[in-house]
């Protein structure tokens, strides 16, 4: 059989559902169910409406994948981030997840994800380059605990 290669910036939505059907078709041959992926977003917006911080991600296997997390300089230390993070993990919650994962940079919030309760599970040396990205997990029985 040939194939062909196509590069491009994004996987288009008929792309990402083929993915995302191949994984789960694949998952449940081995004996591996309710994958359920099912998207995630919390947004905090001023008094204008603007979007001032964000936090985007998946839940999947009673885990909930934290992609990104975003707060306007602004608004940073006056507990939107704060705010972000426990409400998705209190959605997630309420999906059935029991865990929580995400990454970070040495230049950005370890401390903030220290102090809401996640641990580190692994690093990368030079990710970028001089930098470490560090891999961080919870256990969300205790949300808002932190």
């Amino acid at each position: 059989m040939t194939v062909s290669i196509e590069l491009s910036d994004e996987a288009t939505a008929d792309v990402r559902a083929a993915v995302e059907a191949g994984l789960a078709q694949h998952a449940t041959a081995v004996g591996v169910v309710d994958r359920q992926v099912r998207p995630l977003s919390a947004v905090a917006r001023d008094e204008a409406g603007l979007v001032v911080g964000a936090l985007l991600g998946r839940t999947v296997w009673g885990w909930l994948h934290v992609s990104e997390l975003w707060v306007a300089e602004p608004n940073r230390g006056k507990g939107v981030g704060r705010s972000l993070m426990l409400s998705a993990e209190r959605a997630a919650l309420e999906r059935g997840c029991h865990s929580c994962y995400l990454d970070t940079f040495d230049f950005q919030a370890v401390p903030f994800y220290s102090r809401l309760g996640y641990s580190t599970m692994g690093t990368l040396q030079n990710f970028p380059a001089g930098h470490t990205r560090f891999f961080l997990e919870k256990h969300l029985g205790h949300v808002g605990a932190a």
